[in-house]
């Protein structure tokens, strides 16, 4: 099965109409993963999939905008019929399963346990499944948060997640076949770099030595061809946009 990357979504930091937030699907090894589960996405996994089939749930961090529809997957999980043989693992900052709980009200975490396996992120965590492998590496953001590189058959996939720019991610992404980078900010407000912008995504493409950037996660401040367009010129290389319902092979 080749290495595929199914657009869930790409919104920033709200989902638009036609347009969740951060989401997608990785196809490959002969498994199947949510990368981020954010607004919305959990009814475009169901176009693409049988959330019961999934090999596992990866979450680069706790903001709304990557994580909200892990609740939507919790109601269709244990009450909408999509109850999965056996718990599906999730991969995600420590106090994932905690915040869950405590958003519908519950004292702790037990009930998720029937179909959720909640498994803690730390920089350098490794897993696979089937001939999947998932790398993740801690990246810079306002909160704990991750990048991952995921690999099959020789053929490799990077994901910033949310990350201002570092060297972490630089090493993640190296000689990537396909960079799916976010470029939220139009430009760094003074002290802060906990997003990038089209330059800094472009910047580290061309350092890490991929070979396409794909360009997600575009904050209001820009449009997604805006982004692009200047992510480009600073890369040198392919770059497009991710756009939803779009399977990219790697």
């Amino acid at each position: 099965m080749s290495l595929t990357l199914t657009v869930l979504g790409t919104a920033s930091p709200h989902p638009g109409p036609g347009r969740p937030c951060s989401g997608y699907l990785v196809r490959g090894g002969g498994a199947e993963v949510w990368v981020d589960a954010g607004s919305g996405t959990f009814a475009e996994l169901q176009r693409h999939t049988d959330p019961a089939r999934l090999s596992a749930i990866w979450v680069s961090h706790l903001h709304a905008d990557h994580n909200a529809d892990l609740l939507a997957a919790v109601y269709g999980l244990a009450y909408g019929g999509l109850t999965p043989d056996v718990p599906i693992p999730v991969y995600a900052p420590g106090d994932c399963a905690q915040r869950l709980a405590g958003f519908l009200g519950w004292a702790d975490t037990g009930f998720l346990g029937g179909i959720l396996d909640f498994r803690p992120l730390y920089d350098g965590h490794a897993v696979r499944h089937g001939n999947l492998s998932l790398t993740s590496r801690a990246v810079v953001h306002d909160v704990e948060a991750y990048g991952v590189r995921i690999e099959s058959d020789g053929r490799v996939l990077v994901y910033s997640g949310d990350s201002g720019p570092c060297p972490a991610l630089v090493e993640l992404a190296r000689g990537a076949d396909l960079f799916l980078c976010e470029a939220d900010i139009d430009e760094h407000r003074e002290g802060e770099q906990v997003h990038l912008t089209p330059e800094d995504a472009g910047g580290v493409a061309r350092e890490a030595g991929v070979r396409e950037l794909v360009v997600t996660h575009v904050g209001p401040t820009l449009t997604p061809e805006v982004a692009t367009s200047r992510a480009a010129v600073a890369f040198g290389g392919p770059t497009r946009t991710a756009r939803e319902g779009h399977v990219l092979s790697v």
